[in-house]
C-alpha cells in the first residue's frame, strides 16, 4: 500500500476512491522480513504476488468483510468449516460484523491482543486494526489456531489480511485519526493457489514444481530428498532475483542492491549444497519465463540484463564461496557444545569472503548453531568508524564531513530513474551552507530523499536537472551529485515556499535536458561499464 500512503493520509487525492491490485512484492529485509523461513516452511517467500483491494474514504469494515467472505466462500468455494478469522481484541465492531456475515462459531472468531492484528506500515504512517482469515490444512498437519501455543505450525495458514486504516503514527510518537477511513487488504497468490490446487505447500503448486524440476535436472538431485529445502530456496530466490534485476536493481553493498546481493548469494550457497560448483542459476531463467513471462513481459525484454547480472555474480562469488565455507567448518569444529559462532568470525566471513550475516546464519541453521549478532555489529561499527577517520584525514574536511552523518542516518538512496523520470519521495535530509538543517526557505541548498528518479553525476555522465514540488514548496534542481558513492544529493535553488525534513514531494527530471546514456545500451555491457562493480 506504500504507493497509496499519501492518499490514506489525505495529502494526495486521485480521481478514484477504490482500487484492486495484483502486485509484485519482495520481502527480504526491514520490518517485514521472512528470509530465514523461506525454503524451510510451506508458505513464506522472498518474492510473491500480492492481491489486494483498497478503499480511500469510501467503504469500510462492513463492506470489506462482506467482500472477503463472498470471494473466499462463494467465488473460491472454500467450505466455511475450514476457515477461522481473527480480530484485534478491542475491535468489537469487526467481531460483530463477522458474527453476522460468516455465521462462524465464537471459537472461530478469535481475539488477538498483539501487534499481529494491529497493522503498521512502519514507525510512522497509516495504521489500524486488522482482521485475518485462516485456512485449515487438516488435522494431519501439526499446528493450532492463532493464539494457541501451536500457532506457528503449518496447519492453520493465514490467507488474507484485511487492514482497517483509521490512524496515523507521527514522528513524535503520537497517534492521530486519519482524515478518512481506508481499507487495505492483502492475499498472497501463492497461498490461495496452493489451497485451490489441493496441496499443502506453496512449493507443491504447478509453477514452483516446474522450476524445482529444472533445478533437479541441472543438479542431478532428488527434489524430494534430504536437500528439498535447497531446491525450494533456489526456486523462490530465482523469482526475486530476476524481478529485482528486471526493475533496475543491481547487486551492490548498499540499499536495495544489497538486498538483491543477499538473496543471490543465499541461492548460490544452496546450489553449492546441491553439488553444483559452476554457475547454474542464470540457466533457469527460460523456465521462469515460460511460467511467468506472459504476465510479466519484462522477463523477456530484460533477458540479457538478468542473465548477465546473475552469471557475473555467480562467477565472482563462486571464487570465494568455497574458501568461506571451509573457514566456517573450521570454526564450527572448534566450538564447544551449545556455543555461538563469534561475531568476529561472522564479520570476517562478511568482510573477506562476502558472506552476508544472514547467509552465515542460514548455513548454521541445520546445525542449530547461533551467531553472536551483537559481536558482529560491534565489528561492523568499528570498521565504519575507521573508515570515517581515514576519510576525515584525507583533506576533505569541513563542509563535506556532514555527509557521513547523513549516510549513517539515511542509508543509500534508491535510484528509480531507469524506469521513470517522475516519482514521489520523502525528504530525509537538508543541507545549507554546509550544515544539516530541518527546513529551508530561500537560497541554494542540498536535498537528500529516500528515493529519486534523478541520476547523480558519475562515470562521465552529468547529473540530472528538474524540479521538486510539494504542497509547501517548489525548488529547481540544477545538478545532482553523489556523495560517499550511494547518497544522491539534489543541488537545489528555492523558488517558493518552505521545504522540511520528513515531507513528501514530487521529483521530476527535466527530460528535455536528459544527458544520461540510454539504459539498455549500458545493461548489455555490464562487465565493461565503469560504474558497474561487484566488490566481494
Amino acid at each position: 500500500m506504500v504507493q497509496f500512503k499519501n492518499i490514506f493520509t489525505g495529502n494526495e487525492t486521485r480521481d478514484y476512491k477504490r482500487a484492486t491490485t495484483s502486485q509484485k512484492s519482495v520481502r527480504a529485509g526491514g520490518k517485514h522480513n521472512d528470509l530465514d523461513s523461506v525454503g524451510y516452511d510451506v508458505r513464506h517467500h522472498t518474492f510473491f504476488e500480492m492481491l489486494g483491494n483498497f478503499s480511500f474514504g469510501d467503504y469500510f469494515k462492513e463492506e470489506a468483510i462482506n467482500y472477503a467472505w463472498e470471494v473466499v466462500t462463494k467465488e473460491f468455494d472454500i467450505p466455511k468449516d475450514r476457515l477461522a478469522v481473527t480480530v484485534y481484541h478491542t475491535d468489537e465492531v469487526a467481531r460483530n460484523i463477522w458474527r453476522k456475515v460468516s455465521g462462524l462459531p465464537e471459537d472461530r472468531i478469535i481475539n488477538i491482543a498483539t501487534k499481529d492484528n494491529f497493522w503498521q506500515m512502519g514507525d510512522t504512517g497509516p495504521c489500524g486494526y486488522c482482521s485475518e482469515i485462516f485456512f485449515d490444512h487438516g488435522e494431519q498437519v501439526w499446528g493450532g489456531l492463532p493464539g494457541t501455543p501451536e500457532e506457528d505450525g503449518d496447519r492453520w495458514i493465514e490467507i488474507w489480511n484485511l487492514v482497517f486504516d483509521e490512524f496515523e503514527d507521527l514522528p513524535d510518537g503520537s497517534r492521530i485519526e486519519l482524515k478518512q477511513k481506508c481499507i487495505d487488504t492483502g492475499m498472497g497468490l501463492e497461498r490461495i493457489s496452493a489451497i485451490l490446487q489441493g496441496v499443502h505447500s506453496n512449493f507443491e503448486t504447478d509453477m514452483f514444481q516446474h522450476l524445482i524440476k529444472a533445478i533437479a535436472d541441472i543438479a542431478n538431485t532428488d527434489p524430494n530428498g534430504p536437500l528439498q529445502a535447497s531446491h525450494n530456496v533456489i526456486a523462490d530466490h530465482l523469482r526475486a532475483i530476476s524481478f529485482l534485476i528486471a526493475d533496475g536493481v543491481l547487486p551492490s553493498n548498499e540499499g536495495r542492491g544489497y538486498v538483491l546481493r543477499r538473496i543471490m548469494r543465499r541461492a548460490m550457497r544452496h546450489a553449492y549444497m546441491l553439488g553444483v560448483k559452476e554457475p547454474m542459476i542464470y540457466k533457469l531463467l527460460p523456465v521462469l519465463q515460460q511460467e511467468m513471462g506472459e504476465a510479466y513481459p519484462e522477463l523477456y525484454t530484460r533477458e540479457t540484463l538478468i542473465k548477465e547480472t546473475i552469471e557475473i555474480e555467480e562467477e565472482r562469488f563462486g571464487r570465494t564461496l568455497d574458501k568461506g565455507l571451509h573457514l566456517l567448518d573450521e570454526e564450527i569444529a572448534k566450538l564447544p557444545s551449545g556455543a555461538k559462532l563469534s561475531g568476529e568470525t561472522a564479520f570476517r566471513l562478511y568482510d573477506t569472503y562476502g558472506f552476508p550475516l544472514d547467509l552465515t546464519q542460514d548455513a548454521l541453521k541445520n546445525k542449530k548453531i547461533e551467531v553472536d549478532v551483537d559481536g558482529f555489529n560491534v565489528c561492523m561499527e568499528k570498521q565504519k568508524a575507521e573508515a570515517r577517520k581515514n576519510w576525515a584525514g584525507s583533506g576533505d574536511e569541513g563542509v563535506e564531513k556532514v555527509w557521513y552523518g547523513i549516510k549513517d542516518k539515511c542509508g543509500a538512496t534508491e535510484f528509480l530513474g531507469y524506469n521513470t523520470l517522475k516519482a514521489d519521495g520523502e525528504i530525509k535530509a537538508l543541507v545549507q551552507d554546509g550544515q544539516e538543517v530541518d527546513a529551508v526557505t530561500a537560497g541554494k541548498f542540498e536535498l537528500v530523499a529516500n528515493q529519486t528518479p534523478f541520476y547523480a553525476e558519475r562515470g562521465g555522465q552529468v547529473g540530472d536537472i528538474g524540479t521538486i514540488i510539494s504542497k509547501n514548496f517548489k525548488a529547481e534542481v540544477y545538478d545532482t551529485k553523489r556523495k560517499l558513492d550511494t547518497v544522491f544529493v539534489h543541488c537545489c535553488k528555492m523558488i517558493e515556499g518552505e521545504a522540511k525534513v520528513d515531507e513528501f514531494a514530487n521529483f521530476e527530471v527535466n527530460k528535455e535536458n536528459l544527458q544520461r546514456d540510454d539504459f539498455l545500451s549500458q545493461l548489455y555491457t555490464l562487465d565493461r561499464c565503469p560504474w558497474y562493480t561487484l566488490p566481494v
